[in-house]
């Protein structure tokens, strides 16, 4: 998480993710390099307002910085897509923290709207 820009200590995260891997509606995927965790995904279905089917966010995105642009991040939002689509969730938003500078070519390139257009 310090990664995105998010200082955390490990006994913190620890606790974070006892809750969130205890829950069902939430999923965590890793890419792993030379037996090395270098990327993670995590994401959220959940019951949707307006429709009957669930929604889905992703809510943390990170590869580390010395393992970009390497088509880990790609990698991660494909496994994140197919686990949505198992799940039955056909719309997925994307929280992004605007202190943060996303790489245009990723997003127009890997996030794409309900109309199948680029964001």
């Amino acid at each position: 998480m310090c990664e995105l820009g998010y200082e955390t200590k490990r006994p913190e995260m620890e606790t974070r993710l006892k809750l969130i891997l205890s829950n069902p509606a939430y999923r965590t995927f890793v890419a792993v390099m030379d037996g090395c965790v270098c990327g993670k995904i995590g994401t959220l279905a959940y019951p949707s307002y307006e429709r009957d089917d669930p929604s889905g966010r992703i809510l943390a995105l990170v590869t580390l910085s010395a393992a970009r642009r390497r088509g880990i991040g790609r990698a991660l939002i494909a496994t994140a897509e197919k686990d949505f689509a198992q799940r039955g969730v056909t719309r997925v938003a994307l929280d992004t923290r605007l202190t943060r500078k996303m790489p245009t070519s990723f997003t127009s390139r890997s996030v794409t709207s309900e109309t199948g257009g680029h964001l």
